[in-house]
């Protein structure tokens, strides 16, 4: 056996690997070197003395600093074992060493200490002459030399920058990198001119991945020679904004986001974020699916609605109906009762909505945003959009005049909390809106944008320094997991008074879905408490809101309607949603007589839609936005409740008996 051709051959390999970025495997050092020597086939590796002849402390060391050295070269491992030698018994252990080596995964670059590994050959002394023994041998080039003291921190940032890319490239999606493209070549995107580069590399390299059919090697073969700005892009201000939208953020809520990190305080977007491929492929999609006509939408009125898609109807309205409504027969000796008493929904529905001729409600200020008009295709021949069997939808009442939770939305504030406490006032004071928690934590202007331990944060203060007529301030709590029980109190500070015009100011308070507004009609001279919430996570309410200022209610005018005053209701029904079907949330509309929703409604939102169109989210968000329906008389408008939220309306009713009940949802 000659030994020397199976280290020339080794010797050859790795020259040529050498040229290549190197690596190492994940392999325990004396694993490798006992698969070395259980490699040799039986009667191949002889007693030399006392132990085995390839058992060589020389090769030892070799094998155990570069016996797990392999490249990649076609998105494949290449080792130095993948070699031909004449020797069948020295071809048999390369062979088993090849498949040990390439079985196991990278583990990191490849780098030594020393200019070379292992011995080159020694002389040992023998009786009657001196023999020479070969070993294993190669030279490094320079390249892959450091001094040994730098070898793990390089290693380190080396694996880090890989693992990042790796998620990077796993994570972000290609409709998200075109997405911020189209928004970087249509100027809709903050210094996005400055990240073009970047994403376009990371584009052709997320495509390449895409294809790998080993992409942890294809990760390793290409990190090192990616900048920084690509290979870490996850990490990066626009790396954000892509993994958000490959994580079907709402596209504008992703690209806000970007925009809070890298935009000034006063930037504003100077186009629409839907990008031109975007809209082509909705597009696409709804005429596939023949859809086009449906997105055009209208007021419902009563003519458009069949009889048994409601409950109630007065004697007026049931004329109107699309089908014959049947009489119920109803004594003429009513009865009137007084007291008024709580009914349940579902009771009121079964027990007395049967016996009744005609119903009225009383909408309260709290009720404002529980406005909500009824939606039907201009085409009704149309086919369906949504999940359910019928064309219709609804839009609730989001732009109410003067809302103080509009005005906290426009402001930037999160009003889609538990627990929402917010300030209104309307000249050019400074006040501030404080919140002390029961462990004794202050919110306020000083911690601005950051939550304490409960959950609560400031995100809106105004007229510090840029004077508005309409300012807010906003406290809100995500969810009530993190509070704690016990009393939060709520103050208001008056920071800087600059006017004696439109003294005062008005609180709302809004706990899952129910609203509470007090009002201070004076010139606020100090700091005072308005409010005390009080949580207990014992009971099943749970909160429970203590006025300390008068709570507003005086009458408001909405949609032609005035609150705090009894309302005929001409129907009644559940949400479309529920008519033949019982897909998603129930809701309870009670459609009033009159009631006009003098603004231009929501066609449809994206959670009604039909699967099919779930990839297009982001451009429907948009289009259902302006698609919108032009207000008109006769409309379906009135009130709703929705069965997953806790509410009540008082509602008078009167046929077999004349009574008010307080509906409870």
């Amino acid at each position: 056996m000659n030994f020397k051709d199976f280290k020339i051959a080794i010797q050859r390999q790795f020259a040529i690997m050498s040229q290549s970025q190197l690596f190492t495997v994940t392999l325990n050092k004396d694993d490798l070197w006992k698969k070395y020597l259980s490699s040799f086939p039986t009667g191949t590796n002889p007693i030399y003395k006392t132990r085995t002849e390839h058992d060589c402390q020389c090769c030892k060391q070799f094998i155990r600093n570069a016996g797990n050295v392999v490249t990649i070269q076609n998105n494949k491992l290449i080792s130095i074992w993948d070699i031909r030698v004449d020797n069948l018994s020295y071809q048999i252990v390369a062979d088993v060493m090849s498949e040990f080596v390439k079985s196991h995964q990278i583990n990191n670059v490849f780098f030594h200490y020393e200019n070379h590994i292992g011995t080159d050959h020694n002389h040992v002394l023998l009786e009657d002459r001196t023999q020479t023994f070969e070993h294993f041998h190669i030279n490094l080039p320079k390249q892959y030399v450091k001094p040994k003291h730098q070898i793990d921190s390089v290693l380190g940032e080396i694996r880090s920058t890989k693992d990042v890319f790796l998620r990077s490239l796993t994570e972000i999606t290609l409709e998200s990198i075109d997405t911020v493209l189209d928004l970087i070549n249509q100027n809709s995107l903050y210094r996005g001119e400055e990240n073009k580069h970047a994403v376009s590399a990371f584009k052709e390299l997320k495509i390449e991945f895409d294809k790998a059919e080993n992409k942890d090697l294809y990760c390793w073969s290409v990190v090192q020679t990616v900048s920084p700005g690509v290979s870490k892009i996850r990490s990066t201000a626009i790396g954000t904004l892509l993994v958000d939208l490959s994580a079907n953020v709402d596209l504008d809520i992703a690209v806000r986001s970007f925009e809070s990190k890298v935009a000034p305080m006063n930037y504003k977007r100077p186009t629409s974020l839907v990008t031109k491929a975007m809209v082509e492929k909705a597009r696409q999609t709804i005429t596939d699916l023949g859809l086009s006509s449906a997105l055009e939408r209208r007021f419902a009125v009563l003519e458009d609605i069949n009889v048994k898609d409601v409950l109630f109807a007065d004697r007026a309205s049931r004329k109107r109906l699309t089908d014959v409504f049947d009489e119920v027969p109803i004594k003429s000796n009513s009865k009137k009762l007084d007291k008024v008493e709580e009914v349940k929904i579902e009771d009121f529905i079964t027990k007395i909505l049967p016996n009744i001729t005609t119903m009225e409600i009383l909408p309260e200020n709290k009720h404002m945003s529980s406005f909500v008009s009824l939606i039907a295709p201009s085409d009704m021949t149309a086919k369906h959009l949504f999940k359910w069997d019928n064309p219709f939808s609804w839009s609730y009442n989001g732009n109410v005049a003067d809302s103080i939770k509009e005005r906290v939305k426009n402001a930037g504030g999160n009003v889609g909390g538990e627990v929402r406490i917010s300030l209104s006032w309307f000249n050019h004071d400074d006040l501030d809106l404080h919140v002390i928690e029961p462990n004794g934590y202050e919110i306020y202007y000083g911690n601005k944008g950051r939550k304490s331990l409960l959950g609560g944060m400031l995100d809106v203060d105004m007229n510090v320094q840029n004077l508005v007529n309409d300012p807010v301030e906003n406290i809100c709590y995500e969810t009530k997991n993190k509070m704690k029980s016990g009393i939060y109190r709520i103050l208001v500070d008056p920071f800087t008074i600059r006017t004696t015009e439109n003294p005062g100011f008005e609180i709302e308070i809004e706990i899952n879905g129910q609203v509470m507004n007090l009002s201070y009609d004076k010139a606020i001279k100090q700091r005072i408490e308005v409010a005390h919430i009080i949580y207990d996570k014992s009971t099943l309410i749970g909160f429970q809101v203590i006025p300390l200022i008068p709570e507003t209610n005086l009458s408001k005018e909405i949609w032609n309607v005035q609150t705090n005053q009894f309302q005929k209701v001409s129907v009644m029904m559940l949400s479309p949603n529920y008519w033949n079907n019982q897909i998603g949330n129930k809701h309870y509309f009670f459609m009033l007589e009159n009631c006009i929703n003098n603004t231009d409604a929501r066609g449809f939102f994206n959670e009604f839609l039909i699967p099919e169109l779930d990839q297009h989210r982001k451009v429907f968000e948009i289009v259902g936005n302006k698609m919108k329906a032009e207000s008109v008389p006769n409309q379906l408008s009135g009130i709703g409740f929705s069965s997953t939220q806790r509410n009540s309306v008082l509602c008078r009713v009167s046929g077999t008996f004349t009574r008010t009940v307080k509906l409870i949802f």
